[in-house]
């Protein structure tokens, strides 16, 4: 579907259309919404993921499961910085006449805080499938969650993007 509500270039916006500016405030005022509900999951997360190492069970984990629990924490701790940027961003540049740049690269650091988030939970399902039920069932669950992650945060956006035109 084509965007409607820009004007033509010199012109100002006409009823039910807005400029550029509008479009832009209206785009960030969108994602930080957005990030707002992921900022709260993500950080609860890698709280969590931060105290695992005090448990007492956390020794009797195996190598390959602590190394794996360290890159989940890696994977969470990216997460919360991409995904918490683009308040940095705003912050910085607020009222510098940067809101395209804040826009854009709000977006991309949320889209990339979206993938490392879905590694995390792929590594997290992996990692509690492991400990819980054994090797052949923590890669079928962490496969089928990357898998979920994937089809609805990437493939079912993509296909409805190339179906509306």
């Amino acid at each position: 579907m084509a965007d409607t509500t820009s004007a033509a270039p010199g012109a100002g916006p006409g009823p039910g259309q807005e400029d550029e500016q509008q479009k832009l405030t209206r785009n960030m005022n969108e994602l930080l919404q957005e990030l707002r509900v992921m900022q709260t999951g993500v950080q609860i997360l890698t709280g969590f993921l931060l105290t695992v190492p005090f448990t007492t069970q956390f020794a009797d984990l195996t190598t390959l499961q602590k190394w794996v629990y360290l890159g989940v924490l890696s994977c969470s701790v990216l997460a919360t910085g991409l995904i918490v940027a683009p308040v940095a961003f705003h912050r910085t540049l607020f009222r510098k006449g940067e809101r395209r740049w804040i826009v854009e690269a709000a977006n991309r650091a949320a889209r990339h805080g979206l993938t490392a988030l879905a590694v995390t939970m792929g590594g997290v399902v992996w990692l509690v499938f492991d400990v819980v039920v054994g090797r052949p069932g923590s890669y079928v669950a962490g496969a089928l969650s990357i898998a979920f992650f994937a089809l609805v945060w990437a493939v079912l956006p993509i296909l409805s993007r190339r179906r509306l035109g």
